[in-house]
């Protein structure tokens, strides 16, 4: 299976909530933060393959990767782009049930960025 190229969704104001959302994680957490660094590295690996307890569907073509510190979950949605592309949309920390209005929030951003796949894809400034 080939390699699935991982992106970040960019809102129409240039903020990539998933990047926020993770620097903010490894300031407070690094543990935590490097698990889910994990499981994306796992997605860019594995695709449309991976399963729980790394990845779940939710629905309408939104997934989560999984990630556990402690107690605490980690998921951040994410939606496939074709074949080999994934697109990671919204992050959150949970105790319970995902949301219906956080699976919401994702489906809205991958309707907006179907509309525009090359506006709303964050291009890293340097790969480092």
């Amino acid at each position: 299976m080939p390699q699935t190229e991982v992106y970040f969704y960019q809102d129409e104001r240039g903020r990539v909530p998933v990047v926020e959302w993770l620097t903010e994680l490894r300031q407070s957490d690094r543990r935590a933060y490097a698990k889910c660094v994990a499981r994306i590295r796992r997605l860019a690996a594995a695709g449309h393959e991976l399963r729980r307890p790394e990845a779940d569907f939710l629905r309408d073509g939104v997934y989560e990767l999984r990630a556990r510190q402690g107690h605490v979950n980690y998921r951040i949605l994410y939606f496939f782009h074709g074949r080999n592309v994934a697109i990671l949309v919204y992050a959150l920390t949970k105790e319970g049930e995902i949301a219906e209005a956080d699976i919401d929030r994702a489906l809205r951003r991958k309707a907006t960025f179907e509309q525009d796949p090359e506006r709303y894809t964050y291009e890293e400034e340097n790969n480092g």
